[in-house]
């Protein structure tokens, strides 16, 4: 294997274990290299604590100088909330820097590669950059568009549907693609419902993982208000809650819903919630990407505002039937083909007895 490649990839597969903490913030890993021996590894492990580089640097110690540095994206060259890890990297005598991927972040975005050039650093890039392009994914999306990078999960049954004409659901799929599903809400910066799910549900929304796992903040779509007081979203506090409300919701309805303190009220301006908006109010929230598993009318919100980006389906072999039972979209749905959004299959995979396939918007 080549030389450059066996160490990236080493970096990519530390990176590829932090995915779903470091949100807003980007995957990162490196690791130093002296005489073909591994002086010094690192992480990014959370949003406002020192860079992979840096601690790959800190372990490396006097050995860094002369040595070379392999990081997954380009070293950052501004102050944020922490220093500038291409300044580092120079200061501490690095002579070869390799990377993986460019950062698009507008205060990055070939500046890193730059001082550690004019500071005598030899720089190669596009080593592994296809691996490490993907596990960054949402937050390339997130930078360049402005919005969260929006996943739409599903369970259904061979026949397209996610529940029985009563509205019984648990459980279509079997318990590996439910424990797949939690690891992408480990992933995720937000996951979001609607309230006719958390009415009919009461659901945890958390990540529930053997080994851990990130919590995402949860996120109710509730137009009128009528989260009840006793639901489980209200009562526990692993991670905050955010109901988003209508304008037609009344300052006194506000005054007497008493919220604890992990649940907060975001109101919106018009009656219904403009996808659009409220996706820049994400943004602006610092949440990079969101699962969305609320029920048909939801997702159909996001579909006709095309604001899927990714779609995660799991394919249950039973067949329920019936016209009454509900479907992954409903809602309005969209009145011409030509204008349906178009996603290519980029996995498809056996997950206990039950089928996953991943698609992506064309362009992503």
């Amino acid at each position: 294997m080549n030389r450059d490649r066996y160490y990236m990839e080493l970096a990519v597969e530390m990176a590829r274990k932090t995915m779903g903490q470091t949100d807003p913030n980007p995957a990162v890993a490196a690791v130093v290299v002296k005489n073909n021996q591994i002086v010094g590894t690192g992480v990014h492990v959370k949003a406002g604590e020192p860079h992979a580089e840096v601690h790959a640097l800190n372990m490396a110690g006097s050995h860094a100088e002369g040595a070379e540095i392999y990081v997954t994206l380009e070293p950052c060259s501004h102050y944020g909330r922490t220093p500038p890890c291409a300044d580092t990297i120079v200061a501490a005598g690095i002579k070869r820097a390799v990377i993986a991927s460019f950062d698009p972040n507008p205060e990055v975005a070939g500046k890193g590669m730059k001082k550690m050039k004019d500071g005598g650093v030899e720089v190669v890039t596009d080593v592994c950059r296809e691996e490490a392009d993907a596990i960054n994914r949402p937050f390339f999306h997130y930078i360049s568009t402005g919005k969260p990078y929006v996943r739409l999960k599903s369970a259904m049954s061979l026949d397209g549907k996610i529940a029985t004409s009563t509205g019984e659901s648990q459980w279509i799929t079997g318990e590996r693609a439910r424990k797949d599903g939690h690891w992408y809400r480990h992933r995720s910066g937000a996951i979001l419902v609607g309230i006719n799910t958390v009415l009919t549900d009461d659901p945890m929304l958390t990540a529930r993982l053997e080994e851990g796992g990130s919590h995402p903040v949860r996120i109710v779509l509730d137009n009128h208000l009528r989260m009840p007081r006793d639901a489980k979203l209200m009562q526990d506090d692993t991670s905050p809650v955010w109901i988003v409300a209508g304008k037609t919701v009344t300052n006194k309805q506000l005054k007497e819903f008493s919220a604890p303190s992990h649940v907060e009220i975001l109101r919106q301006s018009e009656e219904t919630v403009d996808i659009d908006v409220f996706l820049k109010e994400l943004t602006e929230r610092k949440i990079s990407s969101l699962l969305v598993e609320g029920g048909g009318t939801v997702a159909d919100s996001f579909v006709r505002s095309r604001n899927v980006d990714e779609v995660i389906t799991y394919i249950a072999p039973k067949l329920i039937g019936g016209r009454k039972a509900l479907t992954p979209v409903s809602g309005a749905g969209i009145e011409h083909l030509h204008d349906a959004m178009s996603f290519s299959v980029v996995h498809q995979d056996r997950v206990g007895e039950d089928i996953k396939i991943v698609s992506r918007k064309e362009g992503e």
